[in-house]
Parts: structure tokens; C-alpha cells; sequence
């Protein structure tokens, strides 16, 4: 019994993908002209569609079209703080050093820097009037030059008194919470993460190039001084394809991120790094 006419399109495209014929990040022709190649209705090519979909070989953006998915090396972030240091993994220098690490090449955009009030889901955690306002500073981020994720820090307003810099639209080098610590005595010991799994919404679908059904994760870290008083809420954006995490709990050894040499080669495993 011959497959349906579906099928016989979707394992098509499959073999044109598997051979590098429609190679990783190109478009796939659009509906109408796979509906006047094989002639086939629009119903049997969307089915062909979602059948190469549910196997992840492409994915549709929503006003883009549907594209060949290409193998993504996922980054490890480790979210929890080394014991006293208050700072974890996934932002500023910390964030630099991981990727470095794994032989990964980060980059962020300029931080965009806004006066706002902002989403109940904040002020709750900063515990601040719901009209209240506070600063935002916002950043894309890459990895290899791949969109890897989005991080926005909301800080009370009351510190922008002090600080300044808080304000200005560039990197404060030595860290937000570090430039904080010497202008205002606020210093961080601690911090929770806040960890959830949802659908992305429109923006971070075209930010990522992710289809309209795929997973994000959302990170809200709420950090705190010594006296349990909030001091900023980061919320960070991870795509589920390219995204993993640790937490470490206890006196456990560092990550590894190289295989060992193989045994017949000791002179190469003996040497010093």
C-alpha cells in the first residue's frame, strides 16, 4: 500500500535536508510553490510540514516562513554562587568567564537603560509600591554570534540617586552590584532563582529565529543584602534548544568542558597545562 501523498512529500524534503541540498538556516520554498511542485493541495503540504516539524528538522517563524533548523551546541551555565561570593552564573563577568570556558565566544549589545514602573511580577519581588518606579537595563545576548539569550536588571530608583551611572546607557565594567557596593554601601550577598518553562512569546521568536511553539525558560533572580532587603530583580530568557543549567549543592568539583587525552597518548596527558 503506497504511503499518503503527505508523507511522500515530508520524507522528500527529509532526504533534500539529510544531503545538505536545503542546508541549515535556509528557508524551504513557501506553501504555494511546494503545492505547484508536487501537486499537492495546501492541506496534504501543510501536513508534510508539521510532519517534518514534529521530527525538528525545520521550524516556522511567524511572518517568516519555515526554515531547515541547524545543530545547535548547547551552552551549560552554572547557576548557583561559589559559598560567600553572592554572585552566581548567567550575568556580567561571571557570565564572560563561562563562556570563555567552554572555548565559546560571547558578545552583548549595548545595555538599553529606561525609567519605568514596572510588571507586578517585579515590584512584588523588589516589594515596592505596584506605581512605583524603578531602572531597567536591558541586554541581548550571543554566543558565537548566535542570539543566546535576553537579560533586563530592575533596580529601585532610590539608588539612581546616588549612583548615577545606573543611568547612563553603557557597561559599567566593574559589574552593576560591585559599582553600587562602592557608591552606596549595597552590597549583595545572596541570591533566588526563579526558574520557569514557557511558550516564547512573538518578540523573543523573532530575536531567536524559534518557532511559534517552542520553549523558553524564564529566570527571575531576586539578589539581597545581608539584611534580607531585595536590591535588584534579573530576569533572563533562555531558549530550551540551546540552553542547559547546573546547580551545584555542597564541595563538588568544577565542570569539565574538555574529554581527557586518550591513554595511549600519556606524554600528551602528563604534560602541564
Amino acid at each position: 500500500m503506497a504511503p499518503p501523498m503527505y508523507q511522500t512529500i515530508a520524507d522528500d524534503l527529509k532526504g533534500k535536508i539529510e544531503s545538505g541540498e536545503l542546508p541549515a538556516g535556509e528557508q524551504i520554498p513557501t506553501e504555494g510553490s511546494l503545492q505547484e511542485s508536487y501537486k499537492a493541495s495546501r492541506n496534504t503540504i501543510r501536513d508534510a510540514i508539521k510532519q517534518l516539524v514534529s521530527l525538528g528538522l525545520v521550524q516556522t517563524r511567524p511572518g517568516q516562513g519555515t526554515f531547515v533548523v541547524g545543530t545547535v551546541d548547547p551552552f551549560v551555565t552554572t547557576l548557583s554562587a561559589p559559598a560567600g561570593s553572592g554572585f552566581g552564573g548567567g550575568e556580567g563577568a561571571t557570565y564572560l568567564s563561562q563562556v570563555g570556558e567552554q572555548h565559546r565566544k560571547a558578545r552583548s549589545s549595548e545595555p538599553r537603560v529606561e525609567v519605568q514602573v514596572p510588571a507586578q511580577e517585579v515590584a512584588l519581588r523588589l516589594r515596592i509600591a505596584s506605581d512605583g518606579q524603578v531602572v531597567s537595563r536591558h541586554q541581548e545576548r550571543y554566543i558565537d554570534e548566535v542570539p543566546w539569550s535576553l537579560q533586563t536588571s530592575f533596580y529601585p530608583m532610590e539608588f539612581a540617586l546616588k549612583a548615577p551611572r545606573l543611568l547612563m546607557a553603557g557597561d559599567i565594567e566593574e559589574g552593576v552590584m560591585r559599582y553600587l557596593e562602592t557608591a552606596e554601601g549595597i552590597k549583595q550577598v545572596g541570591y533566588r532563582d526563579w526558574i520557569t518553562a514557557r511558550t516564547a512569546d512573538t518578540n523573543e521568536q523573532v530575536f531567536f529565529g524559534i518557532a511559534a511553539h517552542a520553549t523558553v525558560f524564564e529566570i527571575f533572580r531576586t539578589a539581597f543584602d545581608d539584611t534580607g532587603r531585595p536590591l535588584r530583580v534579573t530576569v533572563t530568557i533562555f531558549p530550551a534548544d540551546r540552553n542547559q543549567f547546573i546547580v551545584n549543592v555542597g564541595n563538588v568539583p568544577d565542570p569539565q568542558y574538555d574529554l581527557p587525552a586518550p591513554e595511549n597518548q600519556a606524554d600528551a596527558r602528563d604534560s602541564p597545562a
